[in-house]
């Protein structure tokens, strides 16, 4: 067994104390992942680790030399007790990474335990040691874990790929039980909020029993739902048995929710129903060169689509279905996936299949130029699983039963390949898929949105009521107006105006985003003056908009609609 101890009593200084110990293989290296599973970036977590030191059982110094930016070489210490210590630096308030403060002890292992190449498959046990001012600190992982002595917790892996995939928070906690189906789930909240517990407790269990349902048993035999309540912060992190969530209080539910949940309450219920989804998809049903991880370096799939977009599909469809919401709630939230995808010109340039393989450059690292130049796998992924779905229940079938076929598959060693969905729609219909799934992933062509909504019900009615001034996305600064992003088709982009030019004045008056409304929607050309950097330009612009395409979905056939959104 590889047995860590994590002490936290340089908490005011962000730091980690990791000590490690171990018999040593020859040549013994130890390593830290560079990302973590289910967030398509390189993380670097190496770059907070300091003063790493090791010894033999005697106490004597040991030879360790960092040999690539995420190992470390141990020598002469071939069968040896080995105790390795070290610092981590944890002041990352996000989903991914660690924190720590006199608030709250947040750990992702990936981030702060290094691993024992040679030895992956051994088991783990991680001693937890709180420094008496937080010792009334409460634990929150999925992991097992138990406490004799307060302040003082043990956890308990199979291996080190369970030990990195399994977050842990130590904090003031605000927590409830309940069971979904026959399975145990907890669900805890740290940070200052007045959340309404009850209420989310009733609407939780509820998504959770028909998530359940939908797939038939769950591949955990507990859940843990791990939620940090700040600002404004917003996100979440899929793990085995559990999941990490960051939202703004202000999402969670008031002690006067209203029965139809309001709008922000409803992102979070979105939110904690999309990674719950992910245990089935993404964590059990995976990409076939994801079921081993390497996490020294990147893993391509052009398969994203399905994994992140087939999740955004039914993350606020099991919200209707699980009663949490109602019909129209559920077609505003559909109204705006949808526009999103309207309102992206990068849906010409970029495949949904594309955007997949490129998350690892694009996705995470959004610039001002994004939206010219690529989707989004979440928000068009999504489309394609609608059109998928509705096509399939022409045919006599559903993506529910795709899904539910992905599962067993799954539970049979057979994971995800490129043509796995060509098969399965195939074998649902009896149809050749090849032609219409090519088109929905492999072409910037616009999906068929309109011939499949009013097969069920719905008017899919497009409209431009609203524009954006010159093409450019605006925001009132002290010192201007700045441009957050330009349109390539834009008005400003062709008369010289880019991203981050701060506008002061429009033919001689103070600009405000209001004005540049105001002279867009007029006739002729106008004098701007704008900084870019710290040196004054001047433009010509013509008037005029880009249009912003929206979507009316209206209900023609309530019985079709049923037929489809209830399952």
């Amino acid at each position: 067994m590889l047995h860590y101890q994590i002490e936290f009593d340089d908490f005011r200084q962000h730091l980690i104390h990791v000590t490690v110990r171990f018999v040593a293989q020859p040549t013994q290296v130890l390593s830290l992942p560079t990302w973590i599973p289910g967030s398509y970036l390189i993380r670097e977590f190496s770059k907070h680790i300091e003063s790493v030191r090791a010894y033999d059982e005697d106490g004597r110094i040991l030879k360790i030399r960092k040999n690539e930016k995420n190992k470390w070489q141990l020598f002469n210490t071939d069968f040896e007790l080995i105790t390795v210590e070290y610092d981590v630096y944890a002041y990352d308030l996000s989903v991914r990474g660690a924190y720590v403060d006199e608030t709250r002890l947040y750990v992702n292992p990936a981030c702060a335990c290094l691993g024992l190449e040679g030895q992956e498959d051994k088991a783990v046990e991680v001693e937890l040691f709180l420094p008496d001012e937080l010792k009334h600190f409460q634990l929150a992982t999925g992991l097992a874990s138990k406490s004799l002595v307060r302040g003082r917790y043990t956890l308990k892996a199979k291996n080190y790929a369970e030990l990195i995939d399994a977050p842990f928070e130590l904090a003031d906690q605000t927590r409830f039980a309940f069971e979904a189906n026959g399975i145990p789930h907890e669900f805890v909240v740290s940070g200052k909020h007045a959340m309404n517990v009850e209420r989310m407790k009733q609407d939780i269990e509820k998504i959770c029993a028909t998530e359940i349902c939908m797939f038939g048993s769950a591949p955990f035999e507990n859940y843990t739902f791990m939620t940090i309540a700040t600002g404004n912060s917003y996100g979440g992190l899929e793990h085995p048995n559990s999941t990490s969530l960051i939202s703004p209080r202000d999402d969670l539910p008031k002690s006067n929710e209203p029965v139809e949940p309001s709008v922000d309450y409803q992102r979070f219920l979105g939110l904690c129903s999309h990674e719950y989804f992910h245990s089935w998809l993404v964590k059990f049903i995976r990409p076939e060169n994801f079921v081993n991880y390497d996490l020294d370096k990147e893993g391509y799939t052009s398969l994203l689509w399905i994994f992140e977009g087939f999740t955004s599909y039914y993350d606020d469809l099991i919200l209707l279905r699980s009663g949490v919401i109602s019909q129209e709630s559920y077609l505003k939230l559909l109204k705006a996936q949808i526009d999103r995808y309207l309102q992206n010109p990068g849906r010409f340039v970029q495949t949904v299949a594309e955007s997949s393989f490129d998350a690892w450059v694009k996705f995470y690292r959004q610039d001002e130029n994004s939206n010219n130049a690529g989707t989004s796998y979440y928000n068009k992924g999504c489309l394609v699983a609608l059109c998928l779905d509705l096509g399939l229940r022409l045919r006599g079938s559903s993506l529910d039963v795709l899904m539910r076929k992905l599962y067993e598959n799954a539970q049979q060693g057979i994971q995800v390949h490129e043509r796995t969905i060509y098969e399965l729609c195939q074998e649902l219909t009896g149809d050749d898929w090849s032609e219409q799934i090519n088109h929905l992933i492999n072409t910037t062509d616009e999906l068929p949105l309109d011939q499949l909504f009013p097969e069920f019900g719905l008017d899919y009615v497009l409209k431009h009521d609203k524009s954006l001034p010159f093409g450019l996305k605006l925001v009132d600064k002290p010192e201007g107006v700045l441009i957050q992003s330009a349109r390539r088709d834009g008005a400003g982009v062709k008369a010289g105006l880019s991203a981050h030019d701060i506008i002061i004045a429009v033919d001689g008056l103070k600009a405000t985003t209001k004005q540049l409304d105001k002279y867009a929607k007029l006739e002729g050309t106008f004098n701007v003056h704008a900084f870019r950097r710290d040196e004054l330009m001047q433009f010509e612009v013509q008037a005029g908009g880009s249009e912003l395409t929206e979507v009316d979905l209206k209900v023609s056939d309530q019985s079709k609609v049923e037929k489809w959104l209830k399952a």
